[in-house]
């Protein structure tokens, strides 16, 4: 039995549900809200750092959104999501570490929750912060295209792979502001790649919506 402990709102969530999707895996979720001042000591137990996603599968205790997904893959039937050849394998891994190390700040943190988020709140968004975030992700996603396979899968080979779904949520929040949308747009191989993704079952099934209240996004 697995239990995915994580936020609604949270690309790293929807990752992991994207994964478990495509796989095929049956779970239950229990939300988490990591910005809450007030979080479960029961959840603490599970993770130090106050993150999320956490996955507990019978009595096996997993945090970190890689170290996820990659255990599903592996541990599970149903399609294989990394790449059989080494290059297009070495291609995953260098995409998902991209999108984590470049991608999450300006993408999300950034343009999402400075345009899409802040004004569904009543509040004002930071110009400053939306200015920088749309310079960082044009640089992420010119990095992206220039490393992106032709068409279908983004690493390569036709294999649909980790890398697609680690990056599919992280699009669609960028995409979600005015400004995304364009930018994906000039990047032809990574705007083929996302009318693609979009219209994957599990990417439809995982859409978490739009917040409706205050709460931050993750």
């Amino acid at each position: 039995m697995i239990v995915l402990h994580g936020y609604q709102y949270s690309v790293y969530l929807r990752i992991v549900r994207m994964v478990l999707a495509e796989k095929g895996v049956p779970y239950s979720r229990v939300e988490v809200n990591p910005f809450a001042s007030d979080m479960p000591k029961e959840y603490l137990e599970l993770h130090p750092f106050r993150r999320v996603p956490t996955l507990v599968h019978d009595d096996y205790l997993l945090y970190e959104t890689q170290a996820i997904t990659r255990y599903v893959d592996e541990a599970f039937p149903g399609p294989s999501l990394q790449p059989k050849h080494a290059r297009h394998r070495g291609r995953m891994t260098q995409i998902v570490s991209i999108i984590d190390s470049y991608g999450y700040l300006p993408m999300v943190r950034q343009v999402f929750s400075q345009r899409v988020f802040g004004p569904r709140i009543g509040r004002l968004a930071d110009e400053a912060q939306v200015r920088s975030g749309l310079e960082g992700s044009s640089r992420v996603l010119a990095a992206l295209e220039s490393i992106a396979a032709p068409d279908g899968p983004i690493a390569g080979g036709g294999e649909w792979s980790l890398a697609d779904f680690h990056l599919a949520p992280m699009m669609a929040y960028l995409t979600a502001a005015p400004e995304g949308e364009p930018l994906v747009a000039e990047c032809g191989k990574l705007a083929a790649w996302w009318e693609l993704v979009r219209k994957r079952t599990s990417f439809r099934e995982t859409d978490p919506g739009l917040p409706t209240g205050e709460k931050p996004i993750g």
